[in-house]
């Protein structure tokens, strides 16, 4: 694995794989999974995108576009070497920041336990956004069919966050104030909770 490469520079080799692809297209794939899967700005992805380049990872030419010429990405000897050599790396589980995990943990300081409670009803929105947004990956997912499993397996993990956070809130709700009756899972079998409220 080479110490000059960041998480979001194997993002990008990854992106690019077999068949090559766009700075744009680069991009817009980064923001359809950077919320759920992997931090960093989408809008780096073209910065990183040339800077591989410059460095010799990716192959950088000029294509004809819409309006004008784009740059389109392959991979190079050395950054598919570089890939394969990472993807060999043990994976750790991954870095999460979560507000509502603070709010909920600092609840009892607060003066109102519902307050907390209706502060995260924000995430049902954003939750349901994601949703759609897995939606179309799936339609997306027939221009690459060389990556048919792979897509499915990450939309599997990225439906499996969203349906344990809808859980998650509904037990929320029902320990730290009244639950709403409306809510549902959108995919996925029911898993058994543990009972926090016997504690």
């Amino acid at each position: 694995m080479s110490s000059e490469l960041t998480p979001l520079a194997y993002v990008v080799l990854s992106l690019v794989g077999r068949q090559g692809a766009g700075a744009h297209d680069l991009v817009q794939m980064a923001a359809s999974g950077q919320e759920l899967y992997y931090a960093g700005a989408a809008s780096k992805v073209y910065e990183r995108a040339a800077r591989l380049a410059q460095q010799g990872y990716l192959n950088a030419e000029k294509r004809p576009g819409k309006t004008r010429e784009r740059t389109y990405y392959t991979l190079s000897d050395t950054g598919l070497a570089a890939l394969q050599a990472w993807l060999e790396q043990p994976s750790r589980f991954p870095r999460i920041q979560s507000e509502a995990v603070t709010r909920v943990f600092a609840s009892d300081l607060a003066v109102d336990e519902g307050a907390v409670v209706r502060s995260l009803q924000a995430l049902e929105s954003e939750i349901e956004r994601l949703h759609r947004v897995l939606d179309d990956d799936e339609r997306r997912a027939m221009q690459f069919p060389h990556r048919a499993r792979q897509l499915r397996l990450v939309r599997s993990l990225g439906r499996r966050l969203l349906d344990a956070h809808t859980d998650w809130l509904a037990e929320v709700e029902d320990i730290l104030g009244p639950a709403k009756p409306n809510r549902q899972r959108r995919h996925g079998d029911a898993d058994d909770a543990s009972d926090a409220r016997s504690t």
